[in-house]
């Protein structure tokens, strides 16, 4: 297996503000230590586990020390969504979960009923190959 593509601070301090200029919510920056620590757990994870993690395996890694870290003053919750999403397309999967259910999960997660296992379960669940788009002319 090859390694994953991970996703850039950048982009997630990118992303977070999007987030907050499109649903409102609290703007500061980060508290830098701790998301740098929640972006290098799941790369920790696939650098040090004994056999390689499935990508919805370090998808969940990203999303539960995101909506857990409170990395930020507002959008936790948000921004660990978003970058399960983004994580898993670029590395070419997409979650197939519906927006209700998707919310539910990471509110759960949030409020601690939800386990780093069982959001990588509910992710293996809720994940699918990226299909091609193939145009015929």
């Amino acid at each position: 297996m090859t390694d994953p593509v991970w996703v850039p601070l950048r982009a997630v301090v990118a992303i977070k503000a999007e987030l907050i200029g499109e649903h409102g919510g609290l703007t500061g920056p980060p508290r830098q230590g701790d998301l740098e620590a929640a972006l290098g757990r799941p790369v920790n994870l696939h650098a040090y586990a004994e056999t390689a993690p499935k990508l919805p395996r370090l998808a969940a890694t990203y999303g539960f020390a995101l909506a857990r870290g409170q990395c930020f003053p507002d959008g936790n919750k948000r921004i660990a969504l978003a970058i399960i999403d983004v994580f898993l397309r670029m590395n070419s999967l997409e979650l197939t979960a519906d927006e209700l259910d998707a919310a539910d999960t990471i509110q759960s997660l949030a409020a601690g009923d939800l386990t780093e296992d069982d959001l990588a379960a509910w992710i293996t669940a809720n994940s699918a190959p990226i299909q091609a788009c193939t145009a015929t002319v």
